[in-house]
């Protein structure tokens, strides 16, 4: 069974960094565009970051753009987020997502392109 688990989420202070990283298992994903989302309390899910099956296109929503990083290893099966400079406004259960649909494609924005997601993980930023 394909599962993708994400891992480093926790709470930092504002300002802080956490990377996240989302393994699967089950499936190669090096063929498959990936993506980050991420859901508050009361709130929509709401895109964060996608790359493309290589690594050589990635995209960003703009309230993250140059604080938040998508990366792949896909050896290792695994994506990662990188997130630096953390702001009260962050906190939310993070997802990772893949698309199985759209091999080959660059990174989608849109959540119902994705067609397995992560349990999630919780990111806490403390003022």
């Amino acid at each position: 069974q394909v599962q993708l688990v994400e891992s480093g989420g926790g709470l930092v202070q504002t300002g802080g960094s956490l990377r996240l990283s989302c393994a699967a298992s089950g499936r190669a994903l090096n063929i498959h565009p990936m993506g980050w989302f991420r859901q508050a309390p009361g709130k929509e899910r709401r895109f964060l970051a996608a790359i493309n099956w290589n690594g050589d296109s990635t995209r960003y929503e703009e309230s993250v753009k140059g604080r938040f990083t998508i990366s792949r290893d896909n050896p290792k099966n695994t994506v990662y987020l990188q997130m630096n400079s953390l702001k009260p406004e962050d906190p939310a259960v993070y997802y990772c997502a893949v698309s199985y649909r759209r091999a080959g494609s660059p990174g989608l924005a849109e959540d119902n392109e994705y067609d397995l997601w992560g349990q999630g993980i919780q990111v806490t930023v403390s003022q």
